[in-house]
């Protein structure tokens, strides 16, 4: 068993390795997540990196994404799976691309977790408006 800490960091982790290219982007979203979120106010930075490295291991296993999905599922409450699929959601857009390995990535994660798809919708469509590129065109068009 893991604690919903360590679950919402597999789910991070998870999203982030998904395109099997993780990027600083990324990395630096996953920490900025940790840092500033409310649910990570009683988490010990400390062990983000071995929370990590405990993550990816279970991944070289065969069949080590359901075994994250079930450490996943068994850690988290309910009231904070929507949490988990939101950060994940974040994390996917923090490059400014979201890949075909990510998109089924969410998906699973949102049949695993549970989360109702017009919830789940509007979690992308957050996730989506908060790391849109400002540009110049975009003013242009005002």
């Amino acid at each position: 068993m893991i604690s919903h800490h360590a679950a919402l960091v597999y789910t991070m982790v998870l999203m982030s390795a998904a395109d099997t290219n993780m990027t600083d982007a990324e990395l630096r979203r996953i920490g900025t997540i940790i840092s500033n979120l409310p649910v990570f106010k009683d988490y010990n930075m400390d062990l983000l990196p071995q929370t990590a490295a405990a993550c990816a291991e279970l991944l070289d296993d065969e069949d080590g994404l359901d075994r994250a999905f079930e450490l996943i599922v068994a850690a988290l409450p309910p009231r904070l799976r929507e949490t988990a699929y939101a950060l994940a959601c974040d994390v996917a857009a923090a490059d400014g691309e979201v890949h075909q390995e990510e998109l089924r990535l969410l998906e699973l994660i949102r049949h695993r977790l549970e989360i109702d798809r017009l919830i789940a919708a509007a979690i992308e469509r957050g996730a989506r408006a908060r790391f849109t590129a400002f540009s110049e065109e975009a003013v242009e068009t005002v």
